[in-house]
């Protein structure tokens, strides 16, 4: 049976304010996983949540089903203002950690996955200033692919309006001054930088760069979500190992999460956009040392 709305309210005012209450005695998050969006991060995080040793934000641990579990906090973007205190008390205190590592036989890890950071202006500066052991795990999808499914979904939460073709010509304008705005005043929010920014949010060198200046290069785990859906296991095992964890069975780590039933592309423009993200992708694979051939060639 469904609890009312303003009893729902109640309950997660007064779990926030124990979280916030207890906020000293929950440690920072192991990990951070930055995005993208529409990326594919959402089913990896998930997966990553199988593992015995990955356990859940608070309040999911042992009070919620895992379909409602939280996967991120938004903080060290749109909820900033908020404190760490508030961030805090999203995290598993260390007694719950103590409790979980005991029941799977060697120490947890925790973290969240929160999307909007990599393409956030202020995001990496702040995660580095209060989270700066954090390791940084990063799913990665064809950019064209991305884009696609980035508009797709606006469509289908109601908020997209525009074609396609459309939507990406209006996109300079859309998004134009946004990003100056948010470095100028840190508590200003924008929903076309976060929402409409569909090839800006693809150009993933340009983004990264700016989370390589804040975190040293040997604490990011970079995949792509063609080799996570290729074999969800293997690359779950290789970030195990990057987290500090063994190897582990994960009987869901297939599972798709946020899926969207598959669309075309008009061939004129994905071959338009392939031509733009070509420089970005070569970019991209001078930054990481290694090809992406999967992705749309331009």
């Amino acid at each position: 049976m469904k609890l009312p709305e303003p009893v729902m309210n109640a309950g997660r005012t007064a779990i926030r304010g124990w979280g916030m209450a207890t906020a000293a005695f929950r440690p920072d998050p192991d990990f951070l996983l930055i995005g993208a969006k529409r990326g594919g991060s959402t089913s990896f995080y998930f997966a990553l949540l199988e593992h015995p040793r990955v356990i859940p934000l608070f309040p999911a641990a042992g009070l919620l089903p895992k379909a409602n579990h939280t996967k991120g906090v938004h903080y060290f973007d749109s909820n900033y203002a908020r404190g760490m205190r508030w961030y805090r008390s999203h995290l598993p205190s260390r007694s719950s950690r103590a409790r979980a590592g005991r029941r799977a036989g060697g120490p947890v890890v925790a973290g969240e996955g929160s999307p909007y950071y990599l393409h956030h202006p202020l995001a990496a500066e702040r995660a580095a200033g209060n989270v700066p052991k954090a390791r940084i795990l990063l799913v990665l999808r064809d950019p064209v692919e991305r884009t696609f499914s980035h508009y797709r979904e606006r469509v289908r939460a109601g908020a997209e309006t525009l074609t396609f073709e459309e939507a990406l010509a209006a996109e300079e304008s859309r998004t134009s001054g946004e990003e100056a705005k948010i470095i100028a005043d840190p508590a200003y929010l924008s929903y076309a930088h976060e929402q409409q920014s569909y090839v800006a949010q693809s150009e993933y060198a340009r983004c990264l760069e700016r989370w390589f200046a804040h975190y040293p290069r040997d604490r990011f785990h970079i995949l792509t979500s063609e080799d996570f859906y290729r074999d969800p296991q293997a690359a779950c095992d290789r970030a195990a190992e990057f987290l500090g964890l063994p190897p582990a069975p994960l009987p869901a780590a297939g599972k798709v999460w946020n899926a969207a039933a598959p669309g075309d592309i008009p061939d004129d423009v994905r071959k338009r956009l392939a031509r733009h993200f070509a420089p970005h992708n070569r970019r991209l694979e001078e930054m990481l040392g290694r090809r992406l051939s999967d992705w749309t060639a331009g």
